[in-house]
């Protein structure tokens, strides 16, 4: 009798193992189900984090773009440097002239310094503004929310601004910089500014 007690003990003793284990298996099955979510969120976030770095690279090489487009400009017209001095936001009209024969232009109508000067800001603003990127009649090349600024001794000294408004919220990239660069676009903890002094003979 003891023994056949001994021998139903260990047959219990062995179920409840066998059920104890499969027990354990399925947290198992759920803590690595778990992990792995984890893990899957965390490389989400990595790609949205390198997308925005990636998207604030990009940015800038395009304002360092249109600081030589306007630079290359200005060289070509360095009589009528002071007609380039200014703020520019997208308010400019076309000029009466389009003085760029590269474009199909007439190349016997010849544009004066100044008309060319008038032409070169306006062309370079809606280059910055991405004009000739639209989708829905929206401009979606260009810089977001830019403002450019140009500012001319008669030395010959030119400095150019391009601030715009970054995807995340940083500091403020004109914080401490001279009050010409601080006044170029408005002040926020998502603007970011590029500059560019050179010198024009």
């Amino acid at each position: 009798m003891a023994e056949k007690l001994v021998k139903n003990m260990a047959k219990f003793e062995r179920l409840t193992q066998k059920d104890f284990q499969r027990g354990f298996s399925l947290i198992e099955v759920l803590v690595a189900l778990v992990i792995l979510v984890i893990g899957l969120i965390g490389i989400f976030n990595l790609h949205i984090v390198a997308k925005r770095g990636s998207f604030e690279s990009f940015q800038q090489t395009q304002a360092s773009y249109y600081i030589d487009d306007i630079i290359n400009r200005m060289r070509l017209n360095r009589g009528q440097l002071a007609n380039y001095v200014g703020t520019y936001k997208g308010n400019l009209t076309a000029p009466e002239k389009i003085c760029d024969v590269g474009v199909g232009h007439d190349v016997n109508d010849v544009c004066s310094d100044v008309q060319t000067s008038a032409s070169d800001l306006y062309q370079w603003e809606q280059l910055f503004l991405g004009a000739s990127e639209q989708v829905g009649g929206h401009n979606v090349g260009g810089l977001d929310l830019p403002t450019a600024c140009i500012k001319a001794s008669l030395a010959g000294e030119v400095t150019v601004v391009m601030s715009w408004r970054g995807i995340r919220a940083l500091s403020d990239g004109a914080a401490k910089a001279n009050s010409f660069v601080q006044s170029c676009g408005t002040s926020s903890d998502r603007r970011r500014v590029l500059t560019i002094t050179t010198i024009i003979l």
